[in-house]
C-alpha cells in the first residue's frame, strides 16, 4: 500500500514564499505518514500579469529553491514531486518535473507537450523535452511521470503503463475556462481507466487555475477530490486494486498495437 499526499496551493511571484509553502507541505505530508507528496506544476514563481516571470525567475536544479527542498528531504522517507522552470537556451526555460528523495534528485523529466492551445502559447517561453519520462519506485510501486498538458495525449500514459507504471503522477496548472473542469476530470479518469493505473493529478489553485486535485483508481473511480482552494489530501493506493482491475479489464494484455514511441 502506498500513501500519497496531494498538496494544492496558489503559486506566488516570490520564489522563497513558494519554497516555504512546499517545505510546509512536505513536513505535513511526512507527519501524516505519506510515502509520496505531489505538488503542482511550475511552483517556483508565477505572476499572471507578468507571464515572462517563469523565465526571469527560472533557477537551475542546483539553485536555492530545489536545494532547500533537498535539504528538508534528508530527514524523512518522503518522495516529493513538482515541476519547476529551469534556464534553457534561446532565452527560454525548460518545464522540469523533479522527484526528490533523501536529499537527492532521483528523476527529472522535461515536459514533452507544451500548452499551445486555448489561446495560450507555452512554447513562447519554454523549450520542449525530447525524452520519455522515467519510472521511479515508491513504496514498492512503479510510478510514471507526466505534466499537465501531457494528459491530453493518451500515447504517453499508455507508454508509461507498458513500461510498467502502476501509478501515473500529473502535476498541473490547469487554466480555468469553458468546459475546462470537465476536461480535467474526464481526461484524468480516462487515462487511469484505459491503462488500469492509479492517477494522482495535482492542480494549482488561485485566480487563474482550477485546483480540483484528485486521485483516480484503476477502474476510473475518483477516490479523493479537492475543491478550488489550498488543500492537503491523503489517499491510499492499493496494488491489489490494480491487480483486480487488470484481471477483470485486461486492456494492456488485449491491445493490438505496439507501445508508442516518440517521433
Amino acid at each position: 500500500m502506498m500513501k500519497v499526499a496531494l498538496g494544492q496551493f496558489a503559486v506566488s511571484r516570490e520564489w522563497q514564499e513558494n519554497a516555504d509553502t512546499c517545505l510546509d507541505l512536505m513536513q505535513r505530508a511526512a507527519e501524516g505518514g505519506a510515502d509520496l507528496l505531489v505538488l503542482p506544476e511550475a511552483v517556483l514563481a508565477r505572476d499572471n500579469a507578468d507571464p515572462d516571470l517563469v523565465v526571469k525567475a527560472a533557477q537551475p536544479l542546483d539553485g536555492p529553491f530545489i536545494s532547500q527542498l533537498l535539504a528538508a528531504s534528508e530527514h524523512n522517507a518522503l518522495t516529493t514531486m513538482m515541476s519547476v522552470h529551469v534556464p534553457a537556451e534561446q532565452h527560454k526555460a525548460l518545464n522540469v518535473l523533479v522527484a526528490i528523495h533523501k536529499g537527492k534528485i532521483i528523476a527529472a523529466y522535461e515536459k514533452l507537450h507544451l500548452y499551445d492551445a486555448f489561446a495560450m502559447q507555452e512554447s513562447q517561453r519554454v523549450n520542449p523535452g525530447h525524452v520519455i519520462p522515467p519510472l521511479i519506485e515508491v513504496a514498492g510501486m512503479r510510478v510514471g511521470l507526466m505534466t499537465c498538458y501531457d494528459v491530453r495525449f493518451p500515447e504517453l500514459a499508455r507508454r508509461l503503463a507498458l513500461d510498467g507504471a502502476q501509478v501515473l503522477v500529473l502535476p498541473a496548472a490547469w487554466v480555468k475556462g469553458p468546459l475546462k473542469e470537465m476536461h480535467w476530470e474526464l481526461l484524468t479518469r480516462a487515462r487511469a481507466l484505459e491503462n488500469t493505473c492509479y492517477m494522482v493529478a495535482v492542480g494549482e489553485c488561485g485566480p487563474r487555475n482550477i485546483g480540483h486535485s484528485l486521485v483516480v483508481d484503476p477502474l476510473g473511480v475518483a477516490v479523493a477530490n479537492a475543491a478550488e482552494s489550498p488543500a492537503l489530501l491523503f489517499a491510499d493506493l492499493d496494488p491489489e486494486r490494480i491487480a483486480y482491475a487488470r484481471r477483470v479489464l485486461p486492456v494492456l494484455a488485449n491491445r493490438r498495437f505496439e507501445r508508442p514511441e516518440l517521433k
